[in-house]
Parts: C-alpha cells; sequence; structure tokens
C-alpha cells in the first residue's frame, strides 16, 4: 500500500502498536483511513433501542465521513441527570444483558459493514465501573474521617467518633496549636458556595497513633496522655468502607442478579479495580462473535475522566503500598490527609470539613506529597492493568483520560494507555495546557494523543461548526492529534420523549449531532475531512518540539501558570512539558545537546522559580546538563519539593547549588528569555514573522524524508513569513480538499526556507518539505522568489507551467524567479472587485411535526422566499427570526465585466468574508471544492461562462432558534430538558443565534500570466 510520501506500509492497523512508528495504512491525503478520522462519541439512551436504528446511525456517520463511533450506554448520564423514564427496565437493558448485547453486536457489525473502526466504553455512562455484587472488594473503597476535641485533662474516656461508619482504619491523637474557621468561594452545581471548614495547626511529632487502644466490638477506647501547655488535644479516628457509588443508578424493583443494582464505580488506585472490570468483560460480554468483531472493527477500549467522589481517595491496600514504597506508615499521618485529597475538580465545594497542617516548614506538605504519589502508583497499575488486557485480551489498545480531577500529577500517568485523551470542556481551549499534557505523551512515544471535541455548556443546538474548528485547532496547536466529537445522538425513538428525539444532557451541553441537524448532511462533512486530514498529517512521524518545561505538580490543577507569549509572537518557538515523573522513560536521554533525540528533540529545558524539585529530579537534572542539554533557570532559582516530614533540605540545597555550577545552566530572567535562547545559538524548527500570533507543530517522518508543518493563526489574521529549518522542496497540502500542490513563492538561504504568509484568524495551512514528492506531484524546476502583492494566487501544471494571478492594480510590480528573471506584471487592464447584489433567499425551515411524538421524523420542511437589499442575519428578518434549516442564496452576475478589453486570460475568485456557519457553493449548477470556513475565497474561474453566470450558496443554521420558540412543549426521557430547569439558575434561556449569509460577497477578477523559469 501507498503511504503519504509513497513508501510502503503494514496493510492493516498494527492494533496494540501505540508508537509513532506503528505500521499502519494512513490512506492517501485525499481520503485518509478510518484509524485516523474523527470519530463521534454516540451516546446510547439504553440498550432497549432499536439496534437496526443504531446501525443506520452509524451508517450515517460513514456517509459524512468520519471514522466511526465511540459507543457510550449512556443511560441520562448514569442516571444522574434523568432515572428510567416511563417504560424504561434498565434492569434489563443494562450493561451486559442480553439486550445490550444485542445493540453492541450490531454496532460492531455495522462498523465491519461500512469500513469503520469502533471505540467502546469500558463500562456504562462513563466506562468507570460495571455491575457487580455490593461485596466486591474491587469496587470503590472511601476513607471517612471524624474529629474530636478532647477534655481539658487530655483524657478520653468513651466510643471513638463516628464508631459504625465503617472498618476502622486508625485512631490518631494529636496536641492542637491553635484552630480558626475558615472559607473559600468556589462553583458547584453551576452555582458559587461558601466552603467553610476548620483549620487545626497540629504540634510537630506529636500524632501518635492509639488504633489498638479501640475495643473492636463496641467502638470505646480509653487514651490518657499529657498536653504542652498552650496547646489542646484532639483525637482523629479513620474507617474504610465501599463507597458503592454508582456509574449507573436506578430504583431496583428486583435483587436476583447484579443487573438489578446498576453499576458499581470500581477501586482506581489498584489492579484489583481492573480486575472487576476485566472480569465482567469475560463473563458476561466476550462471546466468540463478539472477540471476532472487536478483533476486526474495534480501536480502543475507553474510559471517560474520573469523576468519582469520595471523602479521602483510598484502597483497600494503600496502608501496605504506602510502607512497601515510602518506607514508614500512613496511619499516624492520616490527619494531614483528611481534607482536599478527594476529586479536587468535582469536590471544589467538598474538599472535608476540617484541615490539619502541621508547625513545620513546609506545614505536613511533603506528608501529602508521599501520599499522593502512593495514589498516583496504585492509578498506575489500575491504568496499566486494563491497557495490558485490552491489549492481549481483545487486541484493541486502551485510551484514558488520566487523572487530571485525581489528587496526582497527570503527567506522570500519561504513558501508562495507548492513546491518552484530554478535552475542549476541562482543558478550556487553551493551548498552553494541552502542552501540558502532551509533552509525557510524546516522550512517552504515543502515535495519538486524544481529544474529547465540542462539548460547551448552554451550546446544545446552538453550536456552529466555525466553533467546533476553533477548538479543534487551538488542540492541534497544542499537540492534540485525534478527535473524539461530543457528540452523535440515536436517531430513533425513546420512550417519553417529543421530536427532535433523545437529546443527552437535557439541552445543556452541545451537541447532539446526527440528521436532524441540518449541517449534518450539508457542510459537517467538510469539516470533518478536514479534521481528518489534519489529523492524518499531526499523527504521521515523530513531532519535534523546540523547548521542554519543567513541570511538577504534586496534585494537577488544569490551570495555565505561565505566560510564554514572547517565546510565540516574538519566534513562533514551540514548546511543552514534562513532569520528572517522565524522566524514567526510554526516550528521557540527551544525545547532542538534545533532550529525547529520538522524540520530541527538545533542544533546552525551562525551569522556572515557582518550581519544586525533588532532590532525584535535581540529580537528573545534572544528568541532563552534563550531556550538553542547556537549562535555562528563569526568574531565580526553584523550590524544594518536599517528601516526608522535609528533613532532606540541606541535601536539596547542596545538590541544587551543585546543578548551578554546571557550565549548561543559565540563569536568565523571563524577558531575557529570548536574548539568552539567542545567545546559546538556538532557533526555532519553524520562526514566525507576523503580525499576528502564529503556533507551529513539526513533524518529521521516522527515516527524517518528509517534514510536516502545521501552521494555526490564532483569533486574529497574520501576515508575514514563516521561516523553516530545512531547504526540501515545500508544498501545500490542502485539508479542505486534498490536494497537494507546490509551493511556488519561497525563498532558501543555507540551511532555511522562507515563505511568505497570510492567514485570517483561526486559519491553518499544512505544509510538506521533502526531496521525494516530486514523483507524484507535479514539481516545477524553479520557483518564485519575490512578488507583487497584486499576485493574489499561482498554480502549476505539468501540461502548461507556472501561471500567476494577478489582480488589478495601478502600478506594475516586479516578480524574481530563482534563476535570476524578474518580470513586471501590469494589470491595469484587469477589471477591479466586486459585490455580488439582488440576492434571493429560499428559506427551508426545518419544524417540528404537528405530533411531537413523532420523533423520527427529520422535519417538517417547507419554503419561504426572500428578495434581500443586502445580506443579514435571519434574525433580522421578521418572518426568518424564529426560524432553522437551510439558506439557498442565489444571484447572478455577467461574465465578463464590462472594463475587460478580451486580451487576458481572465479568471476570478469569488469570496465570502464572514461565514456564521458552513457554507457549499455552486456555479453554474456545478460544485465548487469546499470552502475553508476561516478563509472562504475560492478560484471558481473553471466554472464560469461568458455572459449569465448564477452563484448558488447553502448554508445552514443552527436548530436552537427554532426549537427555542417551542422550548416549553418538549419532553426528554420524561421529563423537561434539563435546560430548562437550570435556566433560572443559570442565566435566562439562551439567547437567538445569528444565522444565514452576511456581508457582501465579492467576485475579485484576475489575469493568468505564465512565467517562464
Amino acid at each position: 500500500m501507498v503511504g503519504l510520501a509513497g513508501g510502503s506500509v503494514s496493510p492493516a492497523l498494527a492494533s496494540t502498536n501505540d508508537q509513532v512508528n506503528a505500521g499502519i495504512d494512513y490512506g492517501s491525503f485525499l481520503t485518509p483511513a478510518a484509524v485516523v478520522r474523527p470519530r463521534f462519541r454516540y451516546w446510547l439512551p439504553d440498550s432497549s433501542v432499536d439496534p437496526d436504528t443504531v446501525r443506520e446511525d452509524i451508517k450515517s456517520n460513514a456517509e459524512l465521513g468520519a471514522g466511526g463511533i465511540e459507543f457510550l450506554p449512556y443511560f441520562g448520564y448514569g442516571g444522574t441527570i434523568k432515572g428510567e423514564p416511563p417504560g424504561a427496565d434498565w434492569a434489563l437493558s443494562n450493561f451486559g444483558t442480553p439486550q445490550f448485547l444485542s445493540v453492541f453486536q450490531a454496532a460492531l457489525e455495522a462498523h465491519k459493514d461500512n469500513g469503520l473502526k469502533m471505540d467502546f466504553a469500558m463500562g456504562p455512562n462513563q466506562g468507570q465501573g460495571v455491575p457487580a455484587s455490593a461485596d466486591d472488594e474491587g469496587l470503590q473503597w472511601d476513607l471517612v474521617s471524624f474529629t474530636k476535641l478532647v477534655p481539658g485533662n487530655s483524657t478520653f474516656d468513651g466510643v471513638i467518633p463516628g464508631w459504625g461508619t465503617g472498618e476502622l482504619v486508625a485512631l490518631i491523637r494529636a496536641e492542637v496549636l491553635s484552630t480558626q474557621n475558615l472559607w473559600y468561594e468556589t462553583t458547584s452545581q453551576f452555582t458559587t458556595v461558601n466552603v467553610t471548614y476548620d483549620q487545626y495547626i497540629l504540634k510537630d511529632k506529636s500524632l501518635v497513633e492509639y488504633t489498638s487502644s479501640v475495643d473492636l466490638d463496641t467502638g470505646h477506647a480509653f487514651i490518657s496522655a499529657g498536653t504542652t501547655e498552650g496547646t489542646s488535644s484532639r483525637i482523629f479516628a479513620f474507617y474504610q468502607r465501599l463507597s458503592l457509588h454508582k456509574n449507573l443508578d436506578f430504583a431496583a424493583t428486583d435483587d436476583s442478579s447484579i443487573f438489578d443494582n446498576g453499576s458499581y464505580i470500581v477501586d482506581h488506585y489498584s489492579a484489583r479495580g481492573a480486575e472487576t472490570i476485566t472480569k465482567f468483560w469475560e463473563t458476561y460480554i466476550l462471546s466468540d462473535s463478539i472477540k471476532s468483531l472487536l478483533s476486526d472493527v474495534g480501536n480502543y477500549g475507553w474510559e471517560d475522566s474520573v469523576e468519582m467522589t469520595s471523602n479521602i481517595s483510598w484502597s483497600r491496600g494503600l496502608p501496605e503500598r504506602f510502607q512497601r514504597l515510602m518506607g514508614y506508615e500512613i496511619r499516624p499521618i492520616l490527619p494531614l490527609l483528611a481534607f482536599g485529597q478527594n476529586n479536587i475538580n468535582i469536590q471544589s465545594s467538598s474538599p472535608g470539613a476540617f484541615q490539619c497542617i502541621l508547625n513545620t516548614d513546609d506545614q505536613g506538605a511533603g506528608y501529602i506529597n508521599d501520599f499522593r504519589a502512593v495514589l498516583q502508583d496504585g492509578y498506575r497499575e489500575y491504568l496499566t492493568f486494563l491497557t495490558n488486557w485490552t491489549n492481549t485480551v481483545l487486541g484493541v489498545q486502551f485510551s484514558a483520560q488520566p487523572s487530571y480531577n485525581l489528587p496526582m500529577d497527570m503527567l506522570a500517568t500519561i504513558p501508562d494507555v495507548n492513546a491518552p485523551e484530554c478535552e475542549s470542556l476541562g482543558f478550556l481551549d487553551n493551548i498552553d495546557i494541552y502542552r501540558q499534557f502532551t509533552g509525557a505523551a510524546n516522550l512517552a512515544g504515543k502515535r495519538v494523543i486524544s481529544n474529547e471535541l465540542g462539548a460547551m455548556i448552554l451550546e446544545a443546538f446552538r453550536y456552529t461548526i466555525p466553533d467546533l474548528l476553533f477548538s479543534a485547532n487551538r488542540g492541534f496547536a497544542g499537540g492534540v492529534n485525534q478527535y473524539v466529537i461530543h457528540g452523535q445522538a440515536f436517531s430513533g425513538s425513546y420512550y417519553a420523549t417529543t421530536w427532535p428525539g433523545y437529546v443527552p444532557w437535557g439541552y445543556l451541553f452541545s451537541e447532539s449531532w446526527n440528521n436532524k441537524e441540518p449541517v449534518w448532511n450539508h457542510g459537517l462533512g467538510d469539516a470533518i475531512g478536514y479534521l481528518a486530514r489534519a489529523q492524518q498529517i499531526l499523527q504521521t512521524g515523530v513531532p519535534k518540539t523546540d523547548i521542554a518545561v519543567f513541570w511538577k505538580q504534586s496534585a494537577t490543577s488544569v490551570t495555565q501558570e505561565y505566560d510564554w507569549s514572547d517565546l510565540i509572537n516574538a519566534e513562533g518557538w514551540s514548546y511543552s512539558y514534562i513532569s520528572p515523573d517522565n524522566f524514567a522513560l526510554p526516550h528521557a536521554f540527551v544525545n547532542e545537546s538534545v533532550l529525547a533525540p529520538n522524540g520530541p528533540g527538545w533542544k533546552a529545558l525551562l525551569i522556572h522559580s515557582s518550581q519544586n524539585l525533588s532532590i532525584t529530579a535535581v540529580e537528573k537534572l545534572i544528568e541532563f546538563a552534563n550531556a550538553g542539554l542547556p537549562l535555562l533557570m528563569v526568574d531565580g532559582s526553584p523550590g524544594f519539593y518536599s517528601t516526608k516530614d522535609g528533613g532532606l533540605r540541606s541535601e536539596f540545597e547542596a545538590k541544587l547549588g551543585a546543578l548551578g555550577a554546571q557550565k549548561n545552566v543559565h540563569s536568565v530572567s523571563s524577558v531575557g528569555l529570548l536574548a539568552a535562547l539567542s545567545t546559546l545559538g538556538l532557533t526555532p524548527h519553524v520562526a514566525a514573522h507576523t503580525n499576528g500570533t502564529i503556533y507551529t507543530v513539526w513533524r518529521e517522518t521516522l527515516e527524517g524524508s518528509i517534514g510536516y508543518a502545521f501552521i494555526y493563526s490564532d483569533l486574529v489574521a497574520s501576515s508575514g513569513e514563516i521561516v523553516f529549518e530545512t531547504t526540501k522542496t515545500p508544498y501545500w497540502f490542502d485539508p479542505w480538499t486534498g490536494e497537494r500542490r507546490p509551493v511556488l513563492i519561497y525563498t532558501q538561504d543555507g540551511s532555511k526556507t522562507t515563505i511568505p504568509i497570510t492567514l485570517a484568524g483561526n486559519q491553518s495551512a499544512i505544509l510538506a518539505f521533502s526531496n521525494t514528492l516530486s514523483d507524484e506531484i507535479g514539481t516545477p524546476s524553479f520557483h518564485i522568489t519575490a512578488a507583487p502583492s497584486n499576485v493574489i494566487g499561482y498554480q502549476f501544471r505539468n501540461c502548461s507551467g507556472v501561471a500567476v494571478h494577478v489582480a488589478a492594480s495601478e502600478e506594475p510590480g516586479v516578480l524574481s524567479t530563482s534563476s535570476g528573471k524578474q518580470i513586471t506584471l501590469g494589470s491595469t487592464d484587469v477589471p477591479t472587485s466586486f459585490a455580488l447584489g439582488n440576492w434571493t433567499l429560499t428559506a427551508e425551515h426545518w419544524e417540528a411535526p404537528a405530533n411531537l411524538s413523532e420523533q423520527t421524523v427529520i422535519a417538517v420542511k417547507r419554503n419561504s422566499t426572500h428578495n434581500l437589499i443586502q445580506l443579514e442575519s435571519w434574525l433580522d428578518i421578521p418572518a426568518l427570526a424564529n426560524a432553522s434549516g437551510i439558506g439557498y442564496y442565489s444571484t447572478t452576475f455577467n461574465w465578463p465585466p464590462p472594463r475587460w478589453n478580451g486580451t487576458s486570460r481572465l479568471g476570478a475568485y469569488l469570496t465570502i468574508p464572514h461565514l456564521i456557519n458552513t457554507a457549499r457553493l455552486f456555479v453554474n449548477g456545478r460544485t465548487t471544492p469546499p470552502v475553508d470556513l476561516a478563509n472562504a475565497m475560492l478560484d471558481i474561474s473553471p466554472y464560469l461562462v461568458l455572459g449569465t453566470n448564477e452563484v448558488l450558496v447553502e448554508v445552514p443554521t443552527v436548530m436552537w432558534n427554532y426549537l427555542r420558540s417551542i422550548f416549553t412543549e418538549l419532553e426528554n426521557a420524561g421529563a423537561p430538558p434539563l435546560l430548562a430547569s437550570l435556566a433560572g439558575t443559570l442565566a435566562p434561556l439562551p439567547g437567538s443565534v445569528n444565522v444565514g449569509l452576511v456581508g457582501d460577497i465579492t467576485v475579485s477578477p484576475f489575469k493568468k500570466v505564465r512565467i517562464i523559469g
């Protein structure tokens, strides 16, 4: 088979090889293979739905151009949003039941029939557990804490606090130096809340365990111990128990099987929880036929971001794990772990009732760091077990959104799954935060870095494709190279639901993509093609990044901490983050002054003064510096990453001094960082010199024959030059059309190639550099080195050579070629641009059926006609203010324009200045190639005829403007939309959305001038 560069590749996906060198069939750039195309998260309402409708939905997915679905048995977000609707029986349709197996097999078969790849959740809802017995010790454990003040005589005689809550783990007494009640403000369930808690300052060395003093039959204890003057005494009791939290919860009517009790979240801090999942699959799901289908079309077993809650993150075997890894007992320090050690994102409003800190320099942070490291070790064991099982038993890979809600270092866990996944919602579409995620994955050699794309609150049925692509491009710029779009909705009938059918998240989050969205068959496929081609390029070869940033967090907070805008805006430097926990990875070595030369190939490592370093991290950094890697200490020296009692500070300071004495270690200020990099003789792989903000991604094939660049202009337009560290022949790869063509205007000097570039805001470009692609792509023997501003395009054909497109200009310009020729280009004879007018809008209204219970109806459609003096939003056209559907905009113009004298070969570009959503263009009844939604400028020369020319622009709208007008009539799974019930809490019901065509659409004539090299 032929790959992107014409090389030979394996005929099939090496299904368990997650590395950049996996021999897979990428398809062609024009038609990427399914395995590299974006997929949709598919929300199955429950397993009772019609399997044939699921098949049809997957077929529709294939016709759209997607690569398949991520199969997610949703069950109303595990029963959290809405329980069983009237008529449903979730015990019968539970995950793993015969009903489930029927629809699961149908989905797999539909993927096979349509040449797709399927991801699948490892359990219902988010995949974080399976149906199980309530006494299964592989379920989630919780640690619950209680405290009580000991009377003034420092003697406790009674039943310890919390007795009966669970199995006693420890009873601790400590001296309290001071107590205060504190509060902070946070967000919970879409509202702002004040969180209050008690803070106890504990005397160091006063924490003593009295667990053996407790009568395990009665909970009675007698504790007598003196206190230091000025202190009081408290006892702290800790109990472990199975949380019995569920990822599928419903009111059981029977208790005869595990399926009657929903599905339990499993222990995520040991392999025992993973074993509960895998044993369930082996017992209830893996028939011979399903195993065979998974082998054929399975892609990833998958788990979502960890959204389990607890009092204190715990596992039954954690004390033994702690002792083994840290060399001391965890029980005496448990009071220090009673606050903020649960789900740090979801439970920001319930961190614990009290917080204990020590009267030491680090306030007990060393003990917390050790606890989190042990939790992390258990979680990595869980991930590793699932990864190995899916690889060996299912023959597929495992993907997960690792750890970023949990109290641990996210970067440490990223390498443990085949395809680590982040999300546009939780990562805030922030390029810097994405780079915190992707650096560790790149160092681990992962071919795929996935992203859950497009979950936006209050945007259901309002979400436009340009908004989706904005999120996608920002992810691409941050190192993401695969998208699972949130999401595709089941298109059939479901219990107690009105048209337009079952809507996951109750209209609260975007999006419910299917054929009931006008864009589904009217433009979304073009965007899917764009994503597919970009993903194919960004999964090819090895990513090369300029700078590594040291990033160690005891518990990852998904926020941007540093501002590296000078690096980006001045030169276009690329960077990514790595944790010292990643230093043990095989690629983490220095050769020829480059860190991870077989991977990201970082040229320098930045360490900000706000970072804390452990002794082992400092020792590794000394090793890197000795091997020649430039280390830049930014804005001062880093601090000490404390462990245990923090007693190794003096040793740390000595080691840090030794690090600073290395010749390759440099102290710089953040404002002097660029100058320091220049002094060191370092330059970026891709340098941007523009008037905007350009982000770049550079990848190289393993043998180095082709380099690929992804260039993204963030938010605003950028114009200037891009400089590449290569002199191979450059080519444009158009992700919208699949066309590959040579770059014709550039200069080369020494080891660099400079290409002029102009990009609109949120527009991207892909380039390839190769000396072998000329075998596949027509390439001229010369190129243009300089061109005047009225050259607005160019083309090369083997039969006709190089031609430039010259627009109207009052003054001639000079064009220069690499062969030394200079050619004067006059264009006073070219007609000027003109705007199209006299538009007729035929609005195809998409409306509900008269009987709202007819869910399967796509829409009742009717047309209305509107003559427009100017193009304006439907909101400004009274008859369309509450309308949704498709706009067909038509007009005519005469060709050639009156000013043309007939002596030049005349062509034209059509430009749509601003697209609210997608658009498809037809000229004289012929379909043009897809337009770049960020810069909709298209050469329409091949479609023009002498005389009258007709232009038709097809523009789908979002459905919200119409749905909003009937919102009070809608029902979803037996209840009003969740958005309706929350609208008063969050904000008023979201307003209507601008839709349609706006602004002046222009035609820009040009003459074609052939250039002889």
